[in-house]
């Protein structure tokens, strides 16, 4: 049996758990090639104007996947990992969007609710269901979801030791030993956003190769433990609602405080709800604490030469200012 894994939104993730999950269940996991403006143009014509770009994208894997001769295509209502926090409302509709803009796709959409009080999403109610549409025993969903949250844990690791999603792929499909310590840079720049942003190369267009091609080491929010990150948020009288939006909250306090930290980055797809709030908090904190800082903002009309420019000045800018302080001591 195939099962279709669009390759966009939380693919970036928890891609290595929901592929390792299917492959265990002896399924043919069949992702949907990376983003490309064919694939875009494509999640535009069946998608309502009003969502965000990322979510367009999706739209377009999920089209893309249908003639492709799967049997399935995996779309998790993806509720909540977290007590008391939620998902973008966008996430917890996705499978009835797609009903909606897709009716050929209602029969063959495996669609859980992902609703648990952990980001391994590990509960194993969660897919239960699974079972029956493929042919197997819960028994056998069980075993199969322990061997994918072990995978997916590794995973989580290597983000921890520094690895970027793409790298710690890597060493997840060749090993540990595939690693080789980052060149030394004269700048580190924190890079803020969801994983679809930075690492679809259509959102984010390569955007940590081009800091790092400019002379930047890059930090990502999945590179901090929990623990600082939920610790950062605990003067405030209220969080957000949404778990992914306080990670970057979070990872957004430490980056600002951290002096290691030469400049800060946020890169969010215009219409994000979420971000309109998130975006506001991060100007006022870099204003307090006098860190330069930058929101790149990217629609399905972005150019990549717009890119370029705004990260070369951004990156001469810090570079000039370290010059300055080394010669002021």
């Amino acid at each position: 049996m195939k099962i279709g894994l669009p390759r966009a939104l939380l693919y970036y993730y928890y891609n290595p758990l929901w592929q390792n999950l299917f492959t265990n269940l002896g399924c043919e996991a069949v992702l949907s090639g990376p983003t490309t403006k064919e694939i875009v143009d494509l999640g535009v014509k069946y998608s309502v104007a009003e969502i965000c770009l990322p979510l367009k994208i999706f739209c377009g894997h999920v089209a893309s996947l249908l003639n492709t001769g799967v049997d399935y295509i995996f779309i998790p209502r993806m509720v909540s990992v977290e007590k008391h926090k939620f998902f973008c409302p966008k996430f917890l509709g996705l499978p009835d969007m797609m009903r909606h803009i897709l009716p050929e796709l209602a029969e063959r959409m495996l669609a859980p609710d992902i609703c648990c009080r952990r980001e391994t999403i590990e509960d194993f109610g969660d897919y239960a269901a699974f079972a029956r549409p493929l042919g197997v025993s819960s028994g056998v969903v069980k075993k199969a979801l322990a061997a994918a949250i072990s995978k997916w844990t590794v995973f989580r690791r290597y983000h921890l030791q520094g690895c970027t999603i793409e790298e710690a792929l890597a060493r997840l499909e060749s090993g540990p030993a595939s690693a080789s310590p980052p060149p030394s840079r004269p700048l580190t720049i924190g890079l803020l956003g969801y994983v679809y942003n930075i690492y679809d190369k259509f959102i984010g267009m390569d955007i940590i190769g081009k800091l790092r091609a400019a002379g930047a080491n890059v930090v990502t929010f999945e590179m901090l433990d929990d623990y600082t990150v939920t610790e950062n948020l605990r003067p405030l009288r209220k969080t957000m609602p949404w778990t992914f939006t306080n990670k970057l909250l979070g990872t957004g306090y430490d980056f600002f405080d951290d002096p290691r930290i030469d400049g800060v980055i946020h890169i969010t797809a215009f219409g994000c709800g979420p971000d309109s709030m998130l975006g506001k908090m991060l100007d006022l904190i870099a204003l307090e604490k006098e860190k330069a800082f930058m929101t790149i903002r990217v629609d399905e009309h972005s150019g990549e030469a717009h890119l370029n420019t705004r990260i070369e000045a951004f990156v001469d800018m810090l570079r000039r200012k370290k010059m300055l302080i080394r010669q002021a001591r």
